[in-house]
Formats: C-alpha cells, sequence, structure tokens
C-alpha cells in the first residue's frame, strides 16, 4: 500500500470499482451527503468521490426527529435532483426504513426502483449477518450495495440512543463478524458509524472491502459527515465528530438581516438594480 498516494488534480468518473481500488491504493475516500441539485453540483465541482442521498434529509430537509418516516418515493424525489447536477462523482442512495427488511421481495422491488428511476450507481442498506442473503441477491442481479454498521439510524428504538456502539467486547466481536458477513455477500464499500476508533481500525484491516467512517476515527480507509453538519447548518447537533468548515447558518443570517434592512430602508433596489 503506498504511503503518499497521488491525489487527482481534477475530477474523474467514480464507481464502485473506483472505490474498490482506492482501498489497494491508499487513497481516502471521501464522501458527503446532498439531497439538492445545488449543493451536489458544488460537491461534484470539487471532486468529491462518493455523493451519498442519504435517508438523514428526514432530518435536515424534511425535519423529522429520526430518519424512520422516509419513505421510498423520498429518496427517489432527492436522488433525480442530484443525479441531474452531478457528472463524476458516484452516487449511493440509502434505502430507507422498511423498504428492505420485510421481505427479499421488498428489497429488489424497491432497490431496482431506485435503480431504474434515477439511475445512480449503488444503494445503502442499514444492518448486519441478517441482511446478508438481501446484499447477496441484489448484487447477483447488478445492483451494487454499500453496507452501514454500527450506530444505524433506522434501528435507533432498537437502540434508544444514539450513544457510541460496539463498546461491550460481545458487540464488538459482532459487528466485526457482521463486516466480514457482508463482505463476503458482496458489498462494494461499509460505512462504520460511531464506534471506537480501535474497533474500527481492526474492521478496516480484516476485510477486503473500503470501510468509511463517521465517528468511527481516523484508521477508516475513508470518511463521511452530512453536508449540513460539516457547513454549520445544524447548530443544535454538536457530535466531536463532526468539524465544521464553516458556520453558514450565522452567515445566512447575517445576509438575510441585510436584506431585511436594505428593504425596510428602501435602500433595495437601487437604480442600477432596476429595468
Amino acid at each position: 500500500m503506498k504511503n503518499n498516494p497521488e491525489i487527482p488534480k481534477k475530477p474523474r468518473v467514480v464507481t464502485t470499482k473506483t472505490v474498490t481500488t482506492m482501498k489497494k491504493t491508499g487513497e481516502k475516500i471521501v464522501m458527503l451527503t446532498a439531497y439538492d441539485f445545488l449543493v451536489a453540483k458544488y460537491l461534484d465541482q470539487v471532486g468529491t468521490d462518493i455523493i451519498l442521498v442519504g435517508d438523514s434529509l428526514g432530518n435536515v430537509v424534511h425535519g423529522y426527529e429520526t430518519t424512520l418516516p422516509v419513505t421510498v418515493d423520498d429518496m427517489i424525489y432527492h436522488a433525480k435532483a442530484v443525479k441531474r447536477a452531478v457528472k463524476n462523482a458516484l452516487i449511493v442512495v440509502d434505502m430507507p426504513f422498511m423498504s428492505f427488511q420485510a421481505s427479499l421481495d421488498d428489497a429488489i422491488r424497491n432497490a431496482g426502483r431506485i435503480m431504474k428511476e434515477v439511475g445512480v450507481g449503488a444503494v445503502k442498506l442499514e444492518g448486519g449477518e441478517y441482511i446478508a442473503e438481501i446484499v447477496k441477491h441484489l448484487v447477483k442481479i447488478g445492483i451494487p450495495v454499500m453496507g452501514h454498521l454500527g450506530l444505524t439510524p433506522q434501528a435507533i428504538n432498537k437502540f434508544g440512543t444514539y450513544e457510541v456502539r460496539a463498546q461491550t467486547k460481545e458487540e464488538a466481536k459482532t459487528l466485526l463478524n457482521d463486516a466480514r458477513i457482508l463482505s463476503e455477500a458482496g458489498v462494494f464499500s461499509i460505512v462504520l458509524e460511531k464506534i471506537p476508533a480501535a474497533l474500527a481500525k481492526e474492521v478496516t484491516e480484516s476485510i477486503p472491502v473500503p470501510t468509511i467512517g463517521i465517528g468511527a476515527g481516523p484508521h477508516c480507509d475513508g470518511q463521511v459527515l452530512v453536508v449540513y453538519d460539516m457547513l454549520g447548518l445544524t447548530e443544535e447537533f454538536k457530535p466531536r465528530f463532526v468539524r465544521r468548515y464553516t458556520e453558514l447558518a450565522e452567515i445566512m443570517r447575517t445576509a438575510f438581516r441585510g436584506y431585511i434592512d436594505d428593504v425596510k430602508s428602501q435602500r433595495f433596489p437601487t437604480g442600477k438594480e432596476s429595468y
């Protein structure tokens, strides 16, 4: 594995094969979420490897307390907007709660809808060993799958909390086993969410497919954040794993206040801004 992999100087077309190759070459994988045309456009322009249309849109776009109310139709609607903007990045779409858990037929039908109606590169499923047969079948019929282990938000009612997962030896052992099973089932990568860094390192070194961490330390093959979090738009949500690269909420409020003040004081529009 190369110690200092060369970073591409311009955006390239990213496929699932590109992602698996990046683990072999040691190039870190960059993934961010997008739910609309403009954000997806800007992410693609700067060379983001993977754009995830996450069911986190339920929280940050629709205002739900959890991701559970999100539907397949919601995911397709937002994924279509993202797809129109993206020329290079690999687009992955979350399979929302109860779109695949009830039966293999449901999983095939809903994943097929997403792939066929939107034309994205892959779907993402939360869960471990119990979804292995679903993963195998989806991959067999030509639908690439990204896995998701650790803190899986669709299981919030089971966990009862968003605390760090796999802190006990038993749960850590189960997660490591789940990662190996998903890898053998055919996933091209696995998201590891909010687990101890040492465990994420062990998982990453134990499986041939890339791991993408969120709150899982520096040893994963890549990293993902919710774009609204890293831009500082979700002010109430401040977990330690989120690095804020700007404070866009305050920047937006400042701009809005400026517009309000200009309109109220009749400084906008001016003659130059009129026809």
